[in-house]
């Protein structure tokens, strides 16, 4: 009896034990954000951000006619941001266009960083800069990292951070012009928005590898179907 009773529950906490990134991508999991926000994007509408060209554009063009997803990056240099924004860059223009969402990418350098990270990322949405912050520091964004025990890691990640500080560090060592492309300390966040001031959703990330979900967040947006972000061989059977 006791054999039995201790192996029911070896098998009850094995069928309770999930991994991170299992709990990251499940809708119903209420970690990742809450009806209720603590700022109004009202009070940074007018701030202005800059396309590829330095043109300025007012944040609130972003999400007035549509819903949109906008991802704010830490720096560009940043390699858990380079590896998020390649994840972004597989979502498929279709399933945008079809859910009526428009997706925005946000950094903090000067604009003049925006094609190359493009080219580097292979991401072919809309990206802008907001060089002095405007929008991370009315919004509270964090500045400086927090690590917790109950921490998600980033399922976009896909280096470990010693090879990852090493791979932004060339980067920046080949970049021809040096400059680390945004404050190193900013963290980033995601918001879903719009039409209008309504916001459906926020995160601000603790640290570099705080990023939520990209089809958790689509799925939030209004995307029907589930795409794949699984870095692993997939198996086709013949």
């Amino acid at each position: 009896m006791r054999f039995r009773e201790a192996s029911g529950k070896k098998k009850r906490k094995m069928a309770g034990a999930v991994s991170p990134i299992t709990r990251q991508v499940t809708k119903e999991n209420q970690d990742f954000g809450t009806a209720s926000v603590d700022f109004r994007l009202e009070d940074v509408e007018d701030c202005l951000i800059y396309d590829r060209h330095g043109v300025p554009v007012p944040f609130k063009k972003l999400y007035q006619e549509r819903k949109s997803v906008i991802i704010f990056v830490r720096n560009f240099l940043c390699y858990s941001c380079k590896e998020y924004v390649e994840d972004l860059s597989k979502i498929p223009r279709e399933a945008l266009e079809d859910a009526d969402i428009r997706l925005v990418v946000i950094g903090q350098s000067a604009h003049r960083h925006i094609q190359p990270f493009c080219s580097l990322t292979g991401y072919p949405y809309e990206l802008y800069v907001d060089p002095d912050r405007c929008i991370y520091q009315k919004l509270g964004m964090k500045r400086e990292e927090t690590y917790t025990d109950s921490a998600h890691p980033s399922p976009h990640v896909k280096s470990g951070i010693f090879m990852g500080q090493l791979k932004s560090i060339w980067r920046a060592m080949s970049s021809p012009v040096f400059d680390f492309q945004g404050d190193m300390h900013q963290q980033g966040g995601a918001i879903i928005a719009g039409p209008g001031s309504q916001v459906h959703f926020s995160h601000f990330d603790m640290n570099r590898l705080d990023h939520m979900p990209i089809d958790w967040l689509l799925q939030h947006a209004g995307l029907q179907q589930t795409l794949d972000f699984s870095h692993k061989p997939k198996i086709i059977h013949v």
